[in-house]
């Protein structure tokens, strides 16, 4: 089950009833979903905060336990978590504190980590690693993708003279998971999807390092990581894209506070073959419709019930004042 920028609101931004609602929105979803759907996995693809770049230790503690409360999963269901911008800050504006609080919490490698699911390989990506600018984060996650890189070549066709280690899985093409999409221009280039963005928002350009990943930084990882899938989030509305020999998701946010049609991601993979599928949640539209039809049926409910209840008080009355007056007049 893959869910993306569940936005949660601190004390800064948003109305205190909007953050009430969203957050009982979104838990009674996400709950419901894992007790009918039962995944076996949960991936979050960044930006589960919305002020985790400006919070203190305080209210990051805070933040972090209710973001636990309202996604918990059983212990039997792992639970991956991609650091987004609005968790730590775009890459301008991180601070070592708040990637090392986040990264300490949600216990995830600061840059690229490596995991396997049933035999399948995935890799979590820090897009804001991915500038490739020679800082220390970006250098670090250069090398560990280098080093991943060899390590499928390694494990894919092992050679005693170039290899020193593999991964102790068989080899299959890995699955990237990170926040921002891959490089590509716009949303106009996306696919038929459950929920592309409205039309006047797929025509906008996206900027690299903002909207989506630099395309030097997507041809390195296709280059060292040749992935049989992508997905990230970031942009809040969905998208499919295929490339050469890959499909890339994005998913839609998860919070009805950033699109109407919220919406996740169902993911079925083998080392063979992988099935995707998109499960949207009702607009928001149509769930304050349904509260409103509820809210009258109770009402005119409720006036019945009383209409009834004043009919019956009345009646013996009527018949005791008929009584009188027909007698009086015998």
């Amino acid at each position: 089950m893959i869910l993306a920028d569940t936005h949660l609101l601190g004390i800064r931004k948003g109305h205190w009833f909007d953050k009430l609602r969203r957050e009982w929105q979104m838990y009674r979803s996400f709950q419901s979903a894992m007790t009918l759907l039962q995944p076996n996995a949960v991936f979050f693809l960044g930006d589960i905060f919305d002020e985790g770049q400006w919070s203190s230790e305080k209210e990051f503690q805070t933040y972090a336990k209710r973001f636990d409360s309202l996604f918990d999963v059983n212990k039997n269901v792992k639970r991956v978590i991609v650091i987004g911008n609005h968790d730590i800050g775009f890459h301008y504006a991180i601070r070592p504190d708040n990637l090392d609080r986040f990264a300490s919490h949600f216990g995830v490698s600061k840059t690229v980590e490596h995991f396997t699911l049933n035999g399948n390989h995935f890799v979590v990506i820090n897009s804001m690693a991915m500038e490739r600018d020679g800082c220390r984060l970006c250098a670090e996650a250069e090398r560990e993708i280098l080093k991943m890189g060899k390590m499928f070549s390694c494990t894919l066709s092992f050679d005693e003279k170039t290899c020193l280690k593999k991964f102790d899985q068989p080899y299959s093409r890995p699955i990237l998971l990170q926040h921002f999409p891959l490089y590509r221009e716009s949303d106009e280039i996306c696919e038929s999807f459950p929920d592309l963005a409205p039309p006047d928002i797929i025509k906008e350009k996206f900027r690299e390092r903002w909207e989506c990943l630099s395309k030097e930084s997507t041809d390195f990882l296709l280059d060292q990581l040749n992935p049989r899938a992508a997905f990230g989030g970031h942009v809040h509305f969905g998208c499919r894209r295929g490339w050469k020999n890959f499909y890339e998701y994005t998913v839609p946010s998860f919070s009805w506070r950033n699109n109407k049609h919220p919406a996740f991601i169902l993911l079925s993979v083998s080392s063979e073959a992988i099935f995707v599928d998109t499960c949207r949640l009702p607009n928001e539209n149509t769930v304050f419709l349904l509260y409103a039809l509820f809210a009258i049926c109770w009402l005119l409910y409720i006036l019945y019930i009383v209409c009834i209840q004043s009919k019956l008080k009345k009646r013996p009355l009527n018949r005791v004042f008929f009584f009188y007056k027909t007698s009086k007049q015998v």
